[in-house]
């Protein structure tokens, strides 16, 4: 039996995995205001329903890895859980959001449903054991971002981590690789590495990160991107056989406070989020 990871909402369980809906993980990149982060969770939420797709809300509380010290950072730690917290009730949807230090991971586990590990940290032992062991305590699952500077085989080290620690309910995700300067790439066939990662019949079910992947690192005093190839690239991993999708969604990209420059149109994502449920259907039956 391939296996799954499980997301215990406050609904009914996701699980993502080989032989499971798509599941998608969206919202903005960064916690604004409480009334924006239900609007985004409240549309997105009510696509996936009418599609029958599982749906995971996703915003941070920091953005600790800013290419610039004067961008925004969020509402921090305390006030970003009170409002992932209240996303989860009103809508009874399973939030998600970054943890980037050990001390935070207890505090986080006991409002969010799935973990994160940022990409540029997925290899920090100490971030790693705290927040398995926090998942593992409060019944919760773990997101390992790939870094962009690792193989898809070297994933192999973060994930025997956190199982180390006694967490098994592990996704993985895939962001691009860095390729030169300000270029990220997606290897399709790393990326099929990495859905068969150590022993393919029981690797963990894999994330493509579409947004992220359109990014431009370093272009200037912000991160530049691509988001008009955000669609082309979440189409081909879901034809590909990725098990979920993450999205950052915004009704004015513009001016969203972070990753402003490849964060999809939320009035966008419905039509797109319409194509990758027939394109799972057709890879998938």
């Amino acid at each position: 039996m391939p296996r799954t990871c499980t997301i215990n909402g406050p609904a009914a369980p996701i699980q993502i995995g080989s032989g499971r809906p798509l599941a998608i993980i969206a919202g903005p990149c960064v916690l604004e205001s409480k009334a924006l982060a239900l609007d985004i969770a409240r549309t997105l939420k009510a696509c996936c329903d009418q599609l029958g797709l599982p749906y995971i809300f996703k915003a941070s509380f920091d953005k600790a890895n800013r290419t610039s010290i004067s961008s925004s950072r969020g509402p921090g730690l305390a006030a970003g859980l009170e409002t992932l917290a209240y996303i989860r009730e009103e809508l009874a949807v399973p939030v998600t959001t970054d943890i980037h230090e050990p001390a935070q991971a207890e505090a986080v586990a006991a409002v969010a449903d799935l973990l994160q590990i940022p990409a540029f940290l997925c290899r920090q032992t100490d971030l790693l054991l705290a927040v398995a062991r926090a998942a593992q305590s409060h019944n919760r699952a773990v997101n390992i971002k790939k870094g962009q500077f690792l193989s898809p085989q070297e994933m192999v080290g973060p994930v025997a981590k956190v199982e180390s620690a006694g967490c098994a309910n592990i996704i993985l995700t895939e962001r691009g690789t860095f390729f030169g300067y300000h270029r990220l790439v997606n290897d399709f066939i790393g990326m099929g590495d990495l859905m068969e990662l150590g022993d393919a019949a029981n690797a963990c079910p894999v994330c493509f990160d579409a947004t992220h992947s359109a990014q431009l690192p370093g272009a200037s005093s912000t991160t530049g991107g691509r988001p008009e190839r955000v669609p082309l690239l979440a189409r081909a991993a879901v034809a590909a056989g990725v098990h979920a999708v993450f999205l950052e969604c915004h009704p004015d990209p513009r001016n969203a406070q972070s990753d402003a420059s490849t964060m999809l149109a939320l009035d966008e994502a419905p039509a797109l989020i319409r194509s990758l449920a027939a394109i799972r259907k057709a890879v998938c039956g």
